[in-house]
């Protein structure tokens, strides 16, 4: 339940970027918009959390990022391409594998109303 609560918090904020922004910018400006409603929300949040991969007990630092990392249950990877592809659900699960989190949010902004960019994946 306070998953719930959690991800349709970060969606409203999700919500309120897109609203103020509509589709056709970079990742990387959504990700900073997302961040500013999130932290004026109160959301306890890391951006660009680097994720080392265990391999057979050997930590191995291949330079991949969490997009946001809400608390440590929620990953919220954030895209800006024409369509999501399997390979973006993907990768979210293999993060929220190597996370350790439960939930994940696929958002994609490049899209004329964000509820057709939205995932959400539960491990």
């Amino acid at each position: 339940m306070e998953f719930d609560l959690l991800s349709n918090r970060v969606i409203g904020c999700a919500l309120e970027v897109h609203r103020n922004l509509g589709p056709g910018l970079l990742e990387s400006t959504y990700e900073q918009c997302l961040a500013h409603e999130l932290s004026s929300a109160g959301i306890p949040f890391e951006t660009q959390k680097p994720l080392p991969v265990f391999y057979k007990g050997i930590h191995i630092d291949c330079g991949y990022r969490i997009d946001i990392l809400v608390k440590p249950e929620l990953i919220v990877e954030l895209k800006s391409v024409e369509k999501i592809l399997p390979i973006h659900e993907a990768q979210l699960l293999t993060y929220m594998k190597l996370a350790n989190a439960p939930i994940g949010l696929l958002i994609n902004f490049n899209v004329p109303r964000l509820k057709q960019g939205l995932k959400r994946l539960v491990l």
